[in-house]
């Protein structure tokens, strides 16, 4: 079956338009619900965390409305970082969990993210078939049966405490001074509580969410603002969390800009040095850069490749076996400790770093030199394929071939907005740019 709804990360949309209704949360309440309560009894529950956006409070209540009328229990975490869904779903020992958030987008985009009873996300088996019972008439429970919802007020302390288990017994963050932008999202009062109590001296911004300034020239998607922090105030790290805290972007103590490539490339040298990094491989997608393949080769290891979304990258590590990976906007996977990326986690195994070597956050983030990497987006109307149009196709091809031995070139659709993305890389930064600024100009043209 051809998934209507569900992207590469759940169900996502402008609040108050299709599919980001509240009937049709209402629909995907009572459709995951059923299909999760297979044997039909009361024992069944569902965690429901969300993000800042004021439209987070209509689809959480839809969604439970939804749930509940399947018999299922809903379990209501309140505003949580999306890790903190998926460790939940498994300690409360539920059979689905559930992430009301946009993650990166603005205030006026939302999306809901499923997560099994193991705390990863569902396979796309168990989307299709949410999908195809939204397509008949859903089996509602009998009246004595219908679902309870009850708040849990502790769920923030519960993932804080999880989270300082990530690191080893003993470790303090005393003396170090860190500036903390949470995107005024999900993480805005777990993330300082976390770095306050191992000792650290935090410096918030992004921390006060008013429903319509989540990610709003702040966050992981616009580190500007820390990292002039940074600067201010001598800090020896800037922590850029997104708006629902499952990437992270981190500053130096001298302001300068580390994604996650140089993250990843950090990490895994040190497990690969503790022998900690399973069959020596890291995990990343088509859109890291090619220094980080090229670090990798140098220290023995090997970077797997997959489809841009944390949803494949862990799909592979899960398949391979495999304990690292991620993304280069800033998702870090590590499933020693998390289901899917966790911003806070890597952060805190990054302040590690800095502990255990003494070495300031300018070293430690500055892996390998990247080769010139640039990215473009165009946003299309709805129903329009640029990419199937003859003159996007030939500056496509020609690009190529320009580029052949020389450099790589990635074009793409976004599997959360509707975006073309045009990536290419090259030592050559003036080839670099006639090709990306060639295939976008084309693109407008037919647009």
């Amino acid at each position: 079956m051809t998934r209507k709804l569900f992207g590469t990360d759940g169900v996502r949309g402008t609040a108050n338009s299709y599919p980001m209704t509240a009937e049709m949360a209402l629909k995907l309440g009572a459709a995951s619900g059923r299909h999760f309560r297979r044997d039909g009894s009361n024992g069944h529950r569902v965690v429901i965390g969300k993000d800042t956006r004021l439209s987070g409070y209509m689809i959480e209540t839809a969604l439970t409305a939804g749930l509940t009328s399947t018999g299922m229990n809903v379990l209501l975490l309140g505003p949580v970082p999306t890790p903190a869904v998926g460790f939940l779903t498994r300690s409360m020992r539920a059979d689905l969990g559930i992430m009301i958030s946009a993650s990166h987008n603005a205030h006026q985009d939302n999306g809901i993210k499923f997560f099994g009873p193991d705390g990863f996300k569902l396979s796309d088996d168990d989307e299709a078939a949410i999908e195809e019972m939204l397509e008949s008439e859903i089996s509602l429970a009998q009246p004595a049966n219908i679902g309870r919802a009850k708040r849990i007020e502790d769920a923030s302390g519960r993932y804080v405490e999880y989270a300082k288990t990530t690191l080893a017994r003993g470790t303090q963050l005393n003396g170090l001074r860190i500036v903390l932008d949470c995107a005024n999202g999900a993480a805005h009062r777990v993330a300082p509580q976390l770095l306050w109590e191992l000792g650290a001296d935090v410096i918030p911004i992004g921390t006060s969410p008013n429903g319509l300034n989540i990610n709003l020239d702040c966050g992981s998607t616009y580190p500007r603002n820390c990292a002039a922090k940074v600067l201010e105030t001598g800090a020896d790290l800037g922590i850029s969390l997104d708006g629902d805290a499952d990437r992270v972007i981190l500053i130096d103590e001298r302001g300068q800009i580390a994604d996650g490539d140089q993250i990843m490339a950090l990490f895994a040298r040190r497990w690969a040095e503790a022998d900690r990094l399973h069959g020596g491989v890291l995990v990343a997608t088509v859109m890291s850069n090619l220094g980080l393949e090229h670090f990798l080769q140098a220290h023995g290891l090997r970077m797997e490749r997959t489809s841009v979304g944390d949803r494949y990258v862990v799909e592979r590590m899960r398949q391979g076996g495999w304990n690292l990976g991620g993304e280069q906007s800033g998702h870090i996977v590590m499933t020693d400790y998390a289901t899917t990326g966790d911003g806070l986690i890597a952060a805190l195994q990054f302040l590690a770093a800095m502990v255990e070597t003494g070495k300031p956050a300018s070293i430690l983030a500055r892996n390998f030199e990247p080769v010139p990497q640039l990215l473009k987006n165009l946003r299309y109307a709805p129903g329009v394929d640029l990419l199937s149009k003859a003159e996007v196709q030939a500056a496509i091809v020609d690009g190529e071939a320009r580029l052949n031995g020389r450099g790589r070139l990635l074009i793409r659709k976004s599997g959360t907005e509707p975006l073309v993305r045009v990536m290419a890389e090259c030592e050559d930064e003036g080839l670099l740019s006639e090709v990306v600024n060639g295939i976008i100009a084309e693109m407008e043209a037919v647009a």
